[in-house]
């Protein structure tokens, strides 16, 4: 019994743990973020690099128009992430 009670209370310490950190990467999504993002863009040089950064931009905002908060956190970081690498 104890041992169950014990596992339970590991879950629970793991799961307030990994919810903040999961919720924090989905607030990276927003209007705003996507609004710097493509202001960024439109700045950089024609290439490769660009082409790549609009293409995430574009995954981006399917996945928020679908409700997909976690994938629009994912592609708007890498983006953000290759526009810094210009």
């Amino acid at each position: 019994m104890l041992n169950k009670l014990l596992g339970a209370a590991a879950i629970a310490a793991v799961a307030f743990t990994v919810v903040p950190a999961s919720a924090a990467s989905m607030a990276g999504c927003s209007g705003d973020n996507m609004k710097k993002a493509e202001s960024a863009v439109e700045v950089m040089a024609e290439g490769e690099g660009k082409m790549t950064t609009q293409k995430e931009i574009a995954a981006a905002q399917s996945a928020m128009l679908d409700g997909k908060m976690g994938a629009c956190a994912t592609h708007l970081n890498h983006a953000l992430h290759l526009e810094m690498m210009k």
